[in-house]
């Protein structure tokens, strides 16, 4: 039967198909020519190396080997001023390094990307992603907008139609369509819209007027928010109104918000430089302490060097105190010292390339550093008022918070313009065209599309209100509610923060104190153990009766420690005050440090310029707002004397500002003085 023909040739198809996929991958394959096998690989994820072409640095590829305590290498010293190091760190570190990343699995070995550098305030000034965007970005939601399109097409079909002499007939569409807008985001959250486009339509349809024509329009759109979302304060805080992610995104998109961002890297920026600068000098100190740790163990040993060969003498010569075990102390004794001279030895070569890579340098260039100042010995006079306003005012940590809290409540002002419902003012105006051409010197009888248009023959406009609201605005009112809280929290927590830098500064008073008065009782007990090594070296001299070498070797140790206890004590007096200035704030202006912004281009200087004149010879509305509010202060540091009233009747440990009488003197230039700073209240939303 046919069927079971039709039925036998499907089954060999399909199997003809299905055949060389079951029978597996070892067919035998013929290939013309001969190759060797090039791009066969056993593994995909085999350890492979970046093709980065990047040179390494010459005071790396250059560096001698690094200094060991077997080396007698006559390396020159370099005496290098403390102001010398820190300046050479700052020039030198594009990325911060700190002291606690030595030999540690640092965030600038495991994820560079994080650390800290001199590109981070660079890098979040030009960031573009949502949550990260620089200024620029955010003025990007305001740049205009330009679309335009231009398609061409031809369709050809069959026309049903009893007209004509046959019920069916061909129909021929010729068509293009151009198309082009700008749209412009204005500060006020308004839209602007200018669009036009124009239409051809050619076609052999029966009962047209012309059997080719133009229509278009070009119109003007605007579209305002009245009510939620809306006006210049939300704009600049964050952002246009329904643009980018919606709730994704929050009330932190707009260029207000962009610019604290930045100042909130700055101060990040500040904190890594001060934390260096600060390891810096520490570690400065440490190396001196190392030098002069090795220049009493050296003279210990001399010493001890010196009572064995005595010793040595008089046993050889059978005199008084001239015995094996007192030969065998002294030698004992003498190969201890050595061993300390040796650790200290060490601990000045490792101090020093840790110096060296905080402040930038190669292992080994030929040179020793070696400190050229000298600890300061005066006493360093503490006023503690004095101190805690300056750190109250000047610590980075707080000025950081307080950009923070800024942020928060103009991100709490937009939040609750969300909570309105969004009225928006719509309105557009046009012009139509027709015409048989597109362009025509006859603009009668609509010959001329463009005519028609510039005749404003044909005219269009739409006026009135469009209102949405989602009801009960439980995601505005979520949004509102979480900012408040965040604000709420960034205002303990900017208490707690002072509270803890008062801590803080009081424990570095503290120290500063201990180190002053031990350092001052340590140098009585140098002068002590060197009259009782004197002493003791006499009275063994002269064969005194009590007088023997364990006392003299003892003396000589005593001596050696007193020497190191005195020269610890100065160098942590330095580091005590080196660590005040750094829980005040002012660590970068004892070392002449400042952080300053490059001067703007020269056409972006004249603009400014151009404006500020038309703003001057401007008429003054006194209806219009010229100028949004300051988010900043006009002062750089905002803080006023402290007093010792207490919040509510407190214990007074948290300081107060003065009372309204004590105001801050407007500066020059400012037509109003500054206000007392309120401290921060903790309010529930």
């Amino acid at each position: 039967m046919p069927w079971q023909r039709w039925k036998k040739s499907i089954a060999l198809a399909l199997t003809a198909v299905l055949l060389p996929g079951c029978s597996g991958t070892n067919r035998n394959v013929s290939y013309l020519g001969d190759a060797e096998l090039n791009y066969y690989k056993n593994a995909s994820l085999t350890t492979e190396y970046a093709a980065v072409d990047q040179a390494t640095p010459l005071d790396i590829v250059n560096s001698d080997r690094p200094r060991t305590i077997r080396d007698r290498t006559q390396d020159e010293i370099w005496d290098l001023s403390l102001m010398e190091s820190i300046h050479m760190s700052i020039a030198n570190n594009k990325m911060i390094r700190t002291r606690a990343q030595f030999l540690a699995q640092s965030q600038l070995l495991v994820n560079p990307a994080l650390a800290p550098s001199i590109y981070d305030p660079a890098l979040r000034q030009t960031g573009f992603l949502f949550g990260t965007r620089g200024v620029e970005a955010a003025l990007a939601d305001f740049d205009t907008q330009f679309t335009s399109s231009m398609l061409w097409g031809r369709n050809e079909t069959i026309a049903n139609s009893s007209f004509g002499t046959s019920p069916l007939f061909g129909l021929s569409q010729e068509t293009g369509n151009f198309n082009a807008a700008l749209q412009k985001t204005m500060a006020n959250g308004g839209t602007v819209t200018l669009s036009h486009n124009m239409n051809y339509l050619g076609t052999n349809q029966p009962f047209t007027t012309y059997p080719s024509s133009y229509t278009g329009s070009a119109n003007i759109n605007y579209t305002l928010p009245l009510w939620g979302g809306s006006g210049v304060e939300y704009t600049r805080i964050a952002g246009p109104s329904g643009g980018g992610l919606g709730a994704i995104t929050g009330v932190s998109q707009g260029v207000v918000i962009a610019r604290i961002n930045e100042d909130i890297a700055l101060a990040d920026f500040e904190n890594s430089v001060i934390n260096m600068v600060k390891d810096v000098e520490d570690l400065y100190w440490d190396l001196y302490l190392a030098y002069r740790q090795y220049d009493a163990d050296v003279a210990n040993r001399d010493s001890s060097l010196r009572s064995w060969r005595e010793v040595k003498a008089r046993m050889e010569v059978g005199a008084t105190g001239g015995n094996a075990a007192a030969e065998a102390q002294a030698r004992e004794n003498y190969f201890d010292t050595r061993a300390r001279v040796e650790n200290s030895l060490a601990s000045i070569y490792d101090l020093e390339n840790q110096f060296r890579r905080l402040i930038g340098l190669g292992v080994n260039d030929g040179r020793i550093i070696r400190p050229a100042d000298s600890p300061v010995e005066g006493e360093y006079l503490v006023n503690w008022e004095t101190s805690l306003t300056e750190a109250l005012v000047r610590r980075v940590e707080l000025r950081r918070q307080k950009w923070q809290i800024k942020s928060l409540e103009l991100q709490t002002i937009a939040a609750k313009s969300l909570t309105n419902p969004q009225l928006n003012f719509v309105s557009q105006y046009g012009l139509n065209a027709f015409g048989n051409k597109l362009i025509s010197e006859q603009t009668s009888n609509y010959n001329s599309a463009y005519g028609t248009m510039k005749d404003r023959d044909l005219e269009n406009w739409t006026l009135g209100f469009q209102l949405s609201m989602p009801i009960g605005f439980r995601q505005a009112y979520a949004q509102l509610r979480n900012i408040e809280l965040q604000l709420t929290k960034a205002r303990a927590a900017l208490a707690t923060q002072e509270q803890d830098i008062s801590h803080e500064l009081a424990s570095a008073i503290q120290r500063l104190e201990t180190a002053f008065v031990t350092a001052r009782t340590n140098l009585d007990r140098r002068i002590a153990s060197a009259r009782r090594v004197e002493a003791t070296q006499a009275e063994y001299e002269a064969g005194v009766r009590d007088a023997t070498l364990d006392l003299v070797l003892r003396a000589q140790a005593s001596q050696a420690l007193a020497e190191i206890a005195l020269f610890t004590s100065l160098v942590n007096y330095n580091k005590a005050i080196n660590d005040l200035n750094y829980r005040k704030g002012t660590i970068l202006d004892n070392s002449n440090i400042t952080l300053g912004e490059g001067e703007w281009t020269y056409e972006a200087q004249q603009q400014a310029l151009q404006k500020a004149w038309a703003r001057s010879y401007a008429f003054r509305n006194p209806l219009l707002k010229a100028s949004p509010e300051d988010f900043s202060s006009p002062v750089p540091y905002p803080k006023t004397d402290l007093t010792w009233q207490g919040i509510n009747g407190d214990d007074g440990l948290i300081p107060q500002p003065a009372p309204a009488g004590g105001a801050i003197p407007p500066a020059p230039g400012m037509e109003q003085p500054v206000a007392p700073v309120v401290p921060p209240q903790d309010e529930t939303p």
